[in-house]
């Protein structure tokens, strides 16, 4: 757009609409080029409906009352420019200019105030709105009327949108009416509507919830279907990109949502990105899975296709299911990054839990720091096989062509990182890869531009560290599938560059799905939700299988047949059964998954003879027979390891007596009475925090 200087090369508009707003007419900018306005001249005898025109504006309803103006009688200038004003009105939106909101603040009062009609009804009502136009009649031409906008969106200063429909807080007039509606009610329906249920369904779902406080009313109905509504339309509406530049739009998100971040560090010439995402809901799950248990990473999620690559921290919930507590944003792997934004999650954790620990932290990636994880959680570090599984498999489907040749390739591959325990020198394992499958072109080149030179490092850490379980492994697979079918769907590929795109899908649809999973199995309603939630792993669905549909061939280990429950018909079959790196042919083992069947036959294969351990078992064994060997006298630290030892034994034997009894109270009546002293008496079994605050408020009395 041009800079016009003069006001006479600007056209008067005259719109036909009886009422018209500011997309009705073609501005201009006028002045300078180091100051210019955005400026539009109107009849003067129109500018009362160019105001009504502004107020119906659809996705801000507001009225504007005069904050400024002046006036000057007709002769009095004796020598003025062609912009000087007769009349000058500055007109703002009633939400604004004060902020009488949460964080907002009150302008000093003003030396006089204008008596203005439109005026907005209450003060509270106001939020600190920055929408204002001026309104000059100029004194050259008393007909016309020069608009000069100053501000056109609905923002307060921190640019955001600070009432109508797209605005999250806004209330309105009527909120003393509306029903209680409890954070639980309110994350449901939000949840459901992310999820693209039906507004019928919520709509049902959500009166239900209602009535459990208030009763059944014709009006409570009528204003939670206008709530129900609302709050699809502002869900509808939003969008990921609150500024055009990527940097802007996360700072502004950064600065709107600090409740659900923990750690944030700005990209410069010293530092890297760092966004730490963790809502209110993600960190009481955080404490209640993740004291006295396990945490996951999955560590490396789209570092080709996304911006930054996106890090999880997991927990398994009650089921075992991989449950997400946090996301960090970040290509930085330095240790005083990931230390950083460690230990500020952990003192988190430790503000809601003052005893809060974790057992071990699992990770997936051989290149990932752990000096950080053992000086923040001081707790043993294990390795998943899930990533370098999946990584192997899906190329040696997708660059073999026979299913005979990948079930052999994938086999050998397995033989080099068993090679770790069975004394075979790891080389010599690679060189019968390389040579055995010199025909495989297109895999061999994969394998040694890709693995080969860091499979040294990935097979130390594998012998370094203990392995986690099959069942962990799965569970941390499902949650990478879920994201990824989530994140890379065909209509988002335009903004997988964009951080805001990342933050916005990570804290609506992802965080609202596991929420609504959790929710619909802890108070047993949504069934469908929860059934496809129970069976979201493979370890769940291989739980499924009956012993009696897994045929077991003595005389031939290296195959096993599952029968179908959908289609007893159909049986399908694994080769390499008993290990890590067996294949199935049924179709999501050839998308690189672990699969069911291949679950249940390891699963059988455990107390099989002729079939070898799996690895995790091997990897335990090799702690224990590591520690045998070592030389130890006859001192306090033989004591220790022995007491240490028994408390671990005791603990794996009650483990395996309550996985394996089918009435928990024979195991209950079996438990030693624990007393406490009489002082404390009353605060056992009692979480710290809660015992904590009331001996605090016992001292202030």
């Amino acid at each position: 757009m041009e800079i016009v200087e003069s006001l006479e090369d600007i056209p008067v508009q005259n719109p036909q609409a009886e009422d018209f707003s500011y997309t009705d007419l073609t501005w201009t900018k006028f002045g300078t080029t180091e100051h210019h306005d955005e400026v539009a001249l109107i009849p003067y005898a129109r500018v009362d409906e160019f105001i009504i025109g502004e107020c119906s504006n659809p996705e801000s309803p507001t009225r504007f009352h005069i904050e400024r103006g002046r006036k000057r009688s007709r002769g009095s200038l004796k020598k003025y420019k062609r912009d000087e004003y007769l009349e000058y009105k500055m007109y703002w939106c009633s939400f604004g200019p004060e902020n009488y909101g949460e964080g907002g603040g009150v302008l000093p009062s003003r030396k006089y105030r204008l008596k203005t009609r439109n005026r907005a009804a209450r003060p509270q009502s106001m939020r600190g709105c920055m929408c204002n136009f001026v309104v000059k009649r100029l004194y050259a031409r008393p007909s016309l009327a020069l608009l000069i906008y100053n501000e056109r969106r609905h923002v307060n200063k921190a640019g955001f949108v600070c009432h109508g429909p797209l605005d999250r807080d806004a209330i309105g007039p009527g909120a003393k009416k509306i029903p209680y509606i409890c954070n639980e009610i309110q994350q449901q329906t939000m949840s459901m509507i992310y999820l693209g249920i039906p507004e019928e369904n919520v709509l049902e779902k959500h009166i239900e919830g209602i009535e459990r406080y208030c009763g059944s009313d014709a009006t409570v109905n009528s204003l939670a279907s206008q709530y129900v509504h609302k709050l699809g339309m502002i869900i509808k509406r939003s969008t990921h990109e609150l500024d055009l530049d990527d940097h802007a739009s996360i700072k502004i998100w950064a600065e709107r949502n600090k409740k659900s971040i923990f750690s944030y560090q700005e990209s410069s010439e010293t530092d890297q990105f760092v966004l730490g995402i963790q809502t209110e809901w993600q960190l009481q799950q955080f404490v209640r899975f993740g004291h006295c248990s396990l945490v996951a990473a999955d560590s490396t999620f789209g570092i080709k296709r996304l911006k930054y690559p996106l890090c999880t921290l997991l927990v398994f919930d009650s089921r075992g299911h991989a449950l997400p507590v946090a996301w960090i944003i970040s290509r930085s792997n330095l240790k005083s990054d990931v230390e950083k934004w460690m230990k500020i999650l952990l003192q988190r954790a430790q503000s809601v839990e003052p005893g809060f620990r974790i057992n071990g932290f699992i990770i997936d990636d051989a290149a990932m720091e752990i000096e950080p994880i053992r000086d923040t959680f001081c707790c043993p570090i294990l390795f998943s096989l899930w990533r370098i599984r999946r990584s192997w498999l899906r190329n040696v489907v997708k660059k073999c062509d026979t299913i005979e040749v990948q079930r052999e390739l994938f086999k050998c591959l397995g033989e080099v990182v068993y090679s770790i325990w069975d004394g075979i020198d790891t080389s010599k394992a690679l060189e019968r890869l390389t040579h055995d499958f010199a025909d495989q072109t297109a895999f061999m080149q994969y394998f040694k531009s890709t693995w080969l030179p860091k499979i040294g490092m990935w097979l130390s850490t594998i012998k370094n560290l203990a392995l986690a379980s099959q069942e962990a492994c799965g569970a941390i697979e499902a949650y990478h599938v879920k994201l990824k079918v989530k994140l890379f769907d065909d209509t988002h590929l335009n903004a997988l560059k964009r951080v805001d795109w990342l933050v916005h899908k990570l804290t609506t649809e992802l965080h609202s799905s596991y929420w609504l999973d959790r929710y619909a199995d802890e108070s047993d309603s949504f069934q469908n939700v929860k059934d496809d939630y129970i069976a979201s792993t493979s370890w769940h669905r291989a739980s499924e299988i009956p012993d009696s549909a897994v045929t077991l061939d003595q005389n031939n280990t290296l195959v096993a047949k599952v029968v179908s429950q959908r289609d007893t018909s159909v049986t399908r079959v694994v080769w390499n059964p008993g290990s890590e790196f067996a294949l199935c042919d049924c179709a999501w083992s050839l998308q690189g998954n672990l699969c069911k069947h291949i679950v249940k036959v390891n699963t059988m294969c455990e107390s099989r003879k002729g079939y070898g351990d799996s690895m995790s078992l091997r990897s335990f064994k090799e702690k224990l027979r590591s520690i045998k060997l070592k030389p130890m006298d006859d001192s306090i630290a033989l004591d220790l390891s022995m007491a240490l030892t028994l408390q671990m034994f005791d603990q794996i034997k009650q483990l395996v007596q309550l996985s394996g009894t089918d009435d928990i109270s024979n195991i209950v009546n079996d438990l030693p009475v624990k007393w406490g002293c009489k002082k404390g008496r009353t605060t056992v079994g009692i979480p710290a925090s809660i015992a904590a605050f009331t001996k605090s408020q016992k001292r202030k009395r």
